[in-house]
């Protein structure tokens, strides 16, 4: 399951997921260029392993995340893995949804998946091999109440996942999406308390709504998530195209 020597590109990287997929890459012998929008988180988790590097960028501005990738080459070579992890999730009743947040929820979880994998492929069609992950979610395999947004771009990326799979196939480049469900995560920890706000129930009870429909009763951890991107770089996993893996308990 090596990746030693590899450019491995984590956006989101910043903090929760994105945060332990970079330090498990590095920890692996990867060369890690995390990207976020705010350099403060980024500077802490560098600090962690001397083989993270950062740079600040919107997902969202296709000519921001190319000028990124364009700084991360000169620190680290040509790009071998990119791992579109950066996201968001807005919780409103449908009736009240306004277009801009409904725009805003693809462009963050979709068109920011597009972008990173975008930026990443020539280098990948020139070296004849790539790893390119997405951190979707369950909300891409079946739909929750309330964040129709959210689950729309996440379905949006199993799609493109599924899409560019077949189109790269024969370039030596494989195209996946980790599928989590509720993940202890600091965008978890929002949730809970907008639930908590909202009803006036506890933090422990609002959570339990969350994972009441993990068969384990539990949330799901970043180091499973970063666990699995690991695998799917490795050469065991070379064979596992348009997948979606799905890291539920059992609830998909």
């Amino acid at each position: 399951m090596s990746v030693e020597g590899k450019h491995v590109v984590v956006t989101g990287g910043g903090s929760g997921v994105g945060a332990e997929i970079a330090q498990v890459m590095a920890h692996a012998g990867a060369k890690v260029t995390i990207l976020g929008r705010r350099e403060a988180p980024l500077r802490e988790v560098a600090k962690q392993h001397k083989f993270i590097g950062w740079i600040t960028c919107d997902v969202t501005d296709a000519d921001a995340v190319r000028a990124a990738f364009t700084q991360a080459r000169g620190l680290n070579g040509p790009v071998e893995v990119a791992i579109a992890n950066a996201g968001a999730a807005d919780s409103v009743p449908f009736a009240k949804m306004k277009p801009d947040r409904l725009t805003a929820m693809l462009q963050v979880n979709l068109t920011g998946v597009f972008n990173t994998w975008q930026a990443a492929l020539p280098d990948m069609q020139t070296n004849g091999w790539g790893r390119m992950i997405a951190v979707a979610s369950t909300a891409g395999l079946k739909g929750y109440p309330y964040v129709s947004g959210y689950v729309a771009a996440k379905h949006g990326v199993v799609g493109l996942t599924r899409a560019l799979a077949l189109e790269l196939a024969q370039d030596g480049i494989t195209v996946n999406a980790i599928c989590p469900g509720f993940t202890q995560t600091p965008l978890l920890d929002r949730s809970i308390q907008n639930i908590v706000d909202k009803t006036g129930l506890s933090a422990e009870h609002a959570a339990k709504t969350l994972y009441k429909s993990n068969p384990q009763q539990r949330f799901i951890q970043t180091d499973e998530v970063a666990g699995t991107a690991l695998w799917l770089c490795s050469d065991a996993a070379r064979s596992v195209n348009g997948h979606t893996l799905t890291l539920s308990g059992g609830e998909i």
